[in-house]
């Protein structure tokens, strides 16, 4: 409990967490579940971050919205950064000798 309250203070005092998510820890399901009904939000990348959390990024092609969220292990997930401007890319890196 003193984890999930640090850490949703911490993300709020950055100001990455909008109003419109005010809550920002709830069980991984609910979190899932209201990104696709309210913002249209699918999951569009997952990688494993420090102590074992999957950090994930869902967003919208359509509305342009995105979110990051971390879940810890306990199955509680926390929303980190929303936004605006979606824009799927896939970089290649650059090759010696040419610029990118």
């Amino acid at each position: 409990m003193q984890t999930k309250v640090l850490f949703t203070g911490a993300v709020l005092a950055l100001g990455l967490a909008s109003p419109a998510i005010a809550a920002s820890c709830a069980p991984r399901e609910t979190v899932v579940d209201r990104l696709a009904e309210r913002y249209g939000e699918s999951r569009q990348s997952v990688g494993l971050g420090s102590n074992n959390s999957v950090v994930e990024v869902f967003a919208s092609e359509e509305t342009g919205t995105w979110t990051i969220v971390v879940t810890s292990v306990s199955g509680l997930t926390c929303l980190m950064a929303s936004g605006q401007a979606y824009e799927p890319i896939a970089e290649v890196l650059p090759i010696e000798g040419n610029d990118a």
